[in-house]
């Protein structure tokens, strides 16, 4: 990555791991930092329990960790709520853009590995256990990724973007044998090595939203191992699915994926933004709440606030 002078930064408070004497296969979490790095654009509604879910997580693994969420020009309550909560810091970055504030957030980062989750996102108990253990059984594992739940879509709907999800992972596999090459990470749900993220150049700002992360995933194939794995999976909204249409979502998925590959550039250069109302009462939480979720997140979605404008 370009050298930038590192932004301004409130809360410098880290978070302290409580469990440190815990250790993952011979790694003593005490001496693994983890930097989270959270984009958000007026993510008011959900960002609470994004960073809550990411809290619970470095308690549980007892490693040291810092959040850094990235507020990306909102112009709601997203910024105010991320500075309440203890250990979290805040940046501010006015250049909109996906790829500009992991970008931003990046820079800043510490630590050794930095998990880039999404501000509607939320980890699942393990996540952080199961990547850390990745790294210490695969040396040359520089990327791990893996699937959303869209815990807030009716089950047809969640169960096909799961057949997505599949679907994809075996082109993957398939061009791998056949061709050697292909790498697939999701966006909101990865966790990289911050001397590897270096070493591919750090992130394309010519990728605004799009394909930023087959991009990214393309060069850091060529630095080490990218592994995307189903035990790695994330509950995330599923607004702009619901918002734009599911089977127009996942085509333009898979085209950009196509585009990023064969003519390195995105397919989509524009894109629509979907947020929750103000006020929207939402719940995210494990596999067992999920059927209690359908309901409430289809009636969230129902009110959701759509903008036709840029990052």
């Amino acid at each position: 990555m370009t050298a930038r002078r590192r932004p301004r930064v409130d809360h410098s408070t880290r978070i302290s791991a409580t469990l440190v004497g815990t250790w993952i296969w011979g790694l003593r979490m005490s001496d693994v930092l983890v930097s989270f790095v959270v984009p958000a654009y007026n993510e008011a509604v959900l960002i609470r329990s994004c960073l809550a879910a990411i809290t619970a997580e470095v308690s549980r693994t007892g490693c040291r960790a810092e959040i850094i969420v990235v507020n990306n020009g909102s112009t709601d309550g997203t910024r105010r709520i991320a500075l309440s909560i203890p250990g979290v810091k805040v940046i501010d970055e006015p250049q909109r853009g996906l790829v500009q504030a992991r970008r931003v957030g990046c820079l800043a980062a510490e630590g050794e590995y930095i998990a880039n989750i999404d501000a509607d996102t939320v980890l699942a108990e393990g996540w952080l256990r199961t990547a850390l253990a990745e790294f210490v059984h695969a040396p040359d594992l520089v990327a791990l990724s893996g699937p959303y739940i869209h815990y807030d879509l009716p089950t047809p709907a969640r169960l096909v973007a799961a057949g997505f999800y599949r679907g994809v992972y075996i082109v993957h596999l398939l061009s791998k044998v056949v061709a050697g090459t292909g790498s697939v990470m999701q966006g909101g749900n990865f966790i990289v090595s911050r001397s590897a993220l270096e070493r591919a150049g750090g992130f394309n700002p010519d990728f605004r939203f799009y394909g930023e992360d087959a991009e990214l995933a393309r060069r850091l194939a060529k630095v080490g191992k990218v592994k995307f794995t189903f035990a790695l999976q994330a509950f995330s909204s599923g607004r702009r699915l619901a918002g734009e249409g599911l089977f127009r979502v996942l085509f333009r998925y898979s085209a950009n994926y196509l585009w990023t590959h064969l003519f390195k550039r995105p397919f989509s250069a524009d894109w629509l933004d979907f947020r929750h109302a103000a006020g929207a009462t939402t719940a995210i939480g494990s596999a067992s709440t999920i059927a209690r979720l359908d309901l409430q997140g289809t009636k969230v979605l129902r009110g959701s606030r759509q903008e036709s404008e840029r990052w």
